[in-house]
Formats: structure tokens, C-alpha cells, sequence
């Protein structure tokens, strides 16, 4: 059995609070989860945000292509971490697994986020695959957030 594992360190504009929301909010979650060459609809994701509970996204790609990701919650602590499996690492057979831990630290003007994922049955290859999508998501992420932010500014200005 193969190991590999890799962290990611993102900072965001926005409260702890509202990535964490990101996070454990369907529709939220909808919105950055995926390639940009897939879309996620709401309809299509489950997020059980409890020890034990568990969560299922599916990506819709061009043609009706699909691919549904799922895991299990470990640990959920909002609004500062998450826990959560891909797959099975206890019991993955063939398949890559992993587990991933998600830490959301305030920090002045935002959050800063650390992404931690360790796979079973995954090789440096596929680690450095995991990573660069995780990248890309966490740019969507920052772009929701930020519009999220906008929508929230422009709703508290008082109106003439």
C-alpha cells in the first residue's frame, strides 16, 4: 500500500465563519467544488456535517459525464476544522483513499486555511493530480467568497 500526502495553505478575505459555511453548506459548496470544466449542482451534493455523517458531491461535465466523490465526516469542530474521508482509507481495497483535514484559523482581515490530505494506495503521481485540482478549487473557493463578500457589502448600504 502506497502513501502520499500534501498540504495546502490558502488565505481568504472573508470570516472563518463564512469558509467554514463554504464548506458544510450545499449550496455554497455547490458553487467551488470541481474544475471549472465541471459544474456541481446543489441538487447533487449531501454534506451530513456530524461525526460519522457522511458527504457525496457529483460533477457534471460536458455530455452528461459524471463523477461522484464521497467520503465520511471524522471530525467536525466549526467553525475551525474538519475532518473527513474519500473514500474508504480504512478498508480502500484497490481504490485511492484519503484523509483530509481542514484547519480555518482567524487571522486579521480573513482566514487563513490549511488543507492537509493523506492518501492510501496513491503514489507521488497521483498526490501532485490531487493537488493541483485542490488548487483550482480553492481559486473557485476565493472567487465565491469573494462575490459572497460583494453581495453582502452591497446589501448593508442603506438605501435612498
Amino acid at each position: 500500500m502506497q502513501t502520499a500526502e500534501f498540504e495546502i495553505i490558502r488565505g481568504f478575505d472573508a470570516p472563518r465563519e463564512v469558509v467554514y459555511a463554504a464548506w458544510t453548506t450545499p449550496e455554497r459548496f455547490a458553487r467551488w467544488f470541481g474544475p471549472r470544466i465541471f459544474v456541481t449542482p446543489a441538487d447533487r451534493v449531501v454534506l451530513d456535517a456530524r461525526p460519522g455523517g457522511g458527504w457525496t458531491a457529483t460533477m457534471i461535465g460536458d455530455g452528461g459525464f459524471e463523477v461522484t466523490l464521497s467520503g465520511t465526516y471524522r471530525e467536525v469542530d466549526g467553525p475551525g476544522r474538519l475532518v473527513f474521508t474519500t473514500g474508504d482509507p480504512d478498508h480502500p481495497g484497490d481504490d485511492p483513499a484519503s484523509v483530509v483535514t481542514v484547519t480555518l484559523d482567524e487571522r486579521e482581515g480573513g482566514t487563513t486555511m490549511r488543507f492537509h490530505q493523506f492518501g492510501v494506495n496513491t503514489d507521488a503521481e497521483h498526490a501532485e493530480q490531487a493537488k493541483a485540482g485542490w488548487v483550482e478549487f480553492f481559486d473557485r473557493l476565493a472567487e465565491h467568497l469573494a462575490a459572497q463578500s460583494t453581495v453582502s457589502k452591497s446589501s448593508a448600504r442603506p438605501r435612498a
